[in-house]
């Protein structure tokens, strides 16, 4: 059986747990888990020391999520094959997963054989999009009729629900199209550091912890 070097990423250990035992009845991979982590912080020192063959990802970690991790991963050029694992099925966040480096993404209410197959397709150097994960709405591009109507208008709803200001919804914009602190700093020309205290204050306001939470609000308001 051929040897497959792994970390597993989630913010759940119960479901790390689970996920070494299902990974433990493959016929064909022998997987060996050199690493479990938690947040994104913890993981990205994990893989910098640990050459990996197969990272399994959740997107929704502490400190760093998985999308801001595989940014970091694609920026450094990390040799690694990536299959995000979660339940986020939104088009955007989607997207932003592969642009920002993913090999294959499945959900996690599929079943153990899909999970197999996406293993072993990204191992051979394919991208795989597992059952259920679509990059738009219905088939279409979402927000297309009518379009410049009604920008304006569930922008201006958007912003006085959550009290954003106009520079953090500038970030937000820019935060969907799978920039990084970095790249927003260059485009706004203000320093990274200013960036995520924004990208704090907006995951704040919003209520969530994650980019992909906050992917997903906008796309909620058809905004992206």
């Amino acid at each position: 059986m051929q040897i497959i070097r792994t970390i597993l990423a989630d913010d759940q250990r119960i479901f790390l747990e689970g996920m070494k035992t299902v990974l433990g009845r493959s016929e064909k991979y022998c997987f060996d888990i050199v690493g479990e982590a938690h947040d994104g912080q913890e993981l990205l020192h994990m893989i910098r020391r640990k050459p990996i063959e197969l990272l399994i990802l959740d997107l929704n970690l502490a400190d760093k999520d998985g999308l801001e991790v595989m940014s970091s991963i694609a920026r450094e050029r990390i040799p690694v094959q990536i299959l995000v694992f979660t339940v986020y099925d939104e088009p955007k966040i989607i997207k932003s997963a592969l642009k920002n480096g993913a090999n294959g993404y499945i959900l996690k209410d599929r079943g153990i054989e899909e999970l197999f197959f996406a293993i072993e397709e990204v191992l051979n150097n394919q991208t795989y999009l597992g059952d259920g994960v679509q990059l738009a709405e219905n088939g279409q591009m979402r927000g297309v009729i009518g379009k410049q109507q009604t920008d304006f208008h569930l922008e201006d709803r958007f912003v006085k629900k959550y009290h954003l200001t106009k520079r953090e919804m500038e970030i937000l914009r820019l935060i969907t199209h799978a920039l990084n602190n970095k790249q927003i700093a260059k485009e706004l020309y203000i320093s990274d550091q200013t960036v995520s205290v924004h990208r704090k204050n907006i995951m704040r306001k919003l209520g969530v912890s994650n980019t992909a939470g906050l992917i997903k609000a906008a796309y909620e308001f058809s905004l992206v």
